[in-house]
């Protein structure tokens, strides 16, 4: 007879899972923790973290219990419980964010209080320390997101192109969210009641169980969840980095291990492009491949371990680049710029739209630019439609194809021999449930608010088929994000960013070059204005060139602050 228990390896994994999660410190462990924090004695039901207050400080307990509980839960019965040896803090801690939930004590409890500063020192000088602390805090967070205990509910429908955008938001940036789906959730009319909403209003975002925000915009969203660190505008930092993917973030972990005052700008979330991709199996030291997503994550954490410092939801719209310090403002934002010694460029690209008129009535709402778990769900025994060539546009197909009823790859080209790594292409061509289309392009869109049909033509003049095909997934070149630099730094005739021996005398002479020596391998037309990853000119666009050049940016910005 067959067995309904958890199978023996399944548990043995949870429970490891669980232990470095929620790890017990070592008498001895507890003993190297004291001197960075205070002692503190706690009555029975004292609360020492509200949801949204800032995350200033862990607990440590010594004798005692503190139990946790989010707003989107009742009791703490399926939350730890921090016994003695026991710490709180998940990522936000890193970050200076703010906290998700309730901590109180339960009874009498005694505990070592420690301070963010102090925290971070502990991380930075202590191996073992560093370790148990860090995983914990990641894991915790994965496991709040994965079981969508959080401070945020999503009141939307699937089919709503603004419920995709915010759901999209929060999954990059690993925020832990509940979604009520109006459409097939009895009791989300119960929580529009509740807080007096009507279907107009959505998509509807429910932060800390009582702050409502109607179809908010993303930076609205960002500054409810207190995602962003307040700063001080008189600051003069050693490297602003604009964008925070691949290259940015690479840049943020070796500046600040190298003890430089850094900051990213991240229009949306850590990762960029690269953080959309389902799965990528050529980045060096991952045999079995990562998400764009989990490489981001990692990334992220890394450069926040150092010390870096992360803006999120933040667009940079102008660069004063005729005097140091630099001046970088951003959209929505009041007061005096941010002020650098040094800039990295880090934008990246952006897909090409479909060239049809009706394209933005459909976008999230079943036009899309990634690929993620998200919208895989989304188009599960569905038939699909991939536009483009290349190896993100392969990764997508075959990633869509494990769910999807059947993927249409629209190829412009004759072949994917000139565009796609040879391993991608093998995989479709052996893949039943994909179907290529060369010299294929998308003519037309239909749907009564949502994608409904999708029309195509093969070949020049040939005949247009249209298909009932509710999803398509566009990845078509790529334009550089740049047009917030006219007027500052020289570009090549196709919006990218030129650095090094590809900027000609004449431009320099043109752009008033200042110093005896020529630029710097990725250094700009400007003096100290650095450009890395896709949006340079002349880049080769891979994650991992994207990566190195990151590193090798922050050699230059140490020579840079020398002179």
């Amino acid at each position: 007879m067959a067995s309904s228990t958890v199978p023996v390896t399944s548990q043995v994994e949870s429970e490891s899972r669980t232990n470095e999660a929620f790890p017990q410190l070592t008498p001895e462990q507890l003993a190297l923790v004291e001197p960075h924090g205070r002692r503190r004695r706690l009555a029975q039901g004292e609360v020492v973290g509200e949801p949204g207050q800032p995350v200033t400080k862990i607990f440590v307990v010594v004798s005692g219990q503190l139990d946790a509980v989010t707003p989107l839960q009742a009791s703490t019965e399926s939350m730890p419980r921090f016994t003695p040896g026991m710490f709180t803090g998940e990522r936000s801690i890193l970050s200076g964010g703010r906290f998700l939930g309730r901590i109180s004590a339960t009874v009498p409890t005694d505990v070592i209080e420690v301070e963010r500063d102090e925290l971070l020192k502990l991380i930075h000088t202590n191996t073992e320390l560093s370790d148990i602390f860090l995983r914990a805090f990641i894991l915790r967070r994965v496991q709040l997101f994965d079981r969508g205990y959080g401070d945020v509910v999503v009141l939307g429908s699937q089919h709503c192109s603004g419920t995709l955008h915010i759901r999209e938001f929060l999954t990059r940036n690993g925020h832990p969210h509940s979604m009520r789906d109006l459409d097939t959730d009895a009791d989300s009319q119960e929580l529009l009641d509740q807080f007096h909403l009507s279907a107009n209003d959505v998509p509807v975002v429910i932060c800390r169980g009582k702050t409502v925000l109607k179809n908010p915009t993303i930076q609205k969203l960002a500054d409810c969840l207190g995602l962003n660190p307040t700063l001080d505008r008189t600051q003069i930092w050693d490297v602003v980095i604009i964008g925070g993917g691949p290259a940015g973030l690479s840049a943020a972990v070796y500046a600040a291990s190298e003890g430089l005052n850094a900051l990213i700008i991240e229009a949306n979330a850590p990762g960029g492009q690269a953080g959309t991709s389902s799965k990528i199996e050529n980045y060096l030291g991952f045999p079995f491949g990562i998400s764009g997503q989990e490489l981001a994550a990692a990334a992220y954490n890394q450069a926040q371990k150092f010390g870096a410092k992360v803006l999120i939801a933040k667009r940079a719209v102008r660069l004063g680049c005729d005097r140091k310090p630099f001046r970088v403002l951003l959209d929505g934002v009041d007061g005096d710029a941010l002020l650098a010694r040094a800039v990295i460029i880090a934008t990246g690209v952006d897909y090409r739209k479909l060239a049809i008129d009706n394209r933005h009535r459909f976008e999230n709402a079943g036009v899309y630019y990634a690929a993620t778990q998200m919208e895989r769900r989304m188009c599960a025994d569905d038939a699909v439609a991939v536009v483009g060539g290349a190896n993100s546009a392969g990764q997508a197909a075959v990633f869509l194809a494990e769910t999807a009823k059947r993927v249409h790859m629209l190829i412009r080209s004759d072949a994917l021999s000139d565009t796609m790594s040879r391993y991608l292409i093998s995989r479709i061509d052996a893949h039943t449930r994909i179907e290529q289309h060369s010299r294929t392009e998308i003519v037309g869109l239909e749907g009564n608010g949502h994608l409904e049909r999708v029309s195509w033509r093969t070949g020049p003049g040939g005949p247009v088929e249209t298909h009932n095909i509710r999803h398509v997934f566009t990845m078509t070149g790529a334009e550089p994000s740049t047009q917030w630099l006219a007027g500052c730094v020289t570009l090549d005739g196709k919006g990218f960013v030129k650095t090094g021996a590809a900027l000609t005398v004449d431009e320099l002479v043109a752009a008033k070059w200042p110093l005896r020596r020529p630029p710097y391998l990725l250094e700009t037309s400007i003096p100290g204005v650095l450009a890395v990853g896709d949006v340079r000119s002349g880049s080769t666009k891979r994650v991992a060139s994207a990566v190195g050049e990151g590193s090798i940016a922050v050699a230059t910005v140490h020579q840079v602050l020398a002179e």
